[in-house]
């Protein structure tokens, strides 16, 4: 399934939770009585549900804010956000030395950044053969 797909699957799961019918012409009005900017067609709302677009980020937030759910939760599903979630915990556990070592790392040439890679990647190969002895 496409992330479009996906989309549209999420979005009536969110209707269906809220209790709202899955039918176009609600979501189309309310939709349109909440969103400030040029009211979206019956078109648009059919294509969201169906999974064939995917709105803009101002209509997402006026889609997630009337659903009661995160935005990037309707955007991207919950795997994602627990993925990022999960990336920024690993990012905030890092020590102020890490941090500028990883810093220092991202400001040199790309090909000494291969050359550093390769050494990581060859100390983690002997450290997890030494582990597993």
């Amino acid at each position: 399934m496409n992330e479009k797909a996906e989309f549209g699957v999420r979005l009536c799961k969110a209707m269906q939770t809220q209790g709202v019918p899955l039918r176009p012409s609600v979501l189309e009005r309310e939709f349109n009585r909440r969103y400030w900017g040029k009211p979206i067609t019956l078109q648009a709302v059919r294509r969201w549900m169906r999974g064939e677009a995917i709105p803009s980020q101002d209509k997402l937030q006026v889609l997630a804010e009337w659903l009661k759910i995160e935005p990037q939760v309707l955007r991207f599903g919950e795997q994602a956000v627990r993925s990022a979630q999960v990336a920024h915990q690993r990012w905030e556990a890092l020590s102020y030395a890490e941090r500028e070592t990883l810093d220092a790392f991202l400001q040199l040439p790309i090909e000494h950044r291969r050359v550093v890679q390769q050494v990581i990647e060859a100390f983690r190969l002997a450290y997890s053969k030494d582990a597993s002895s």
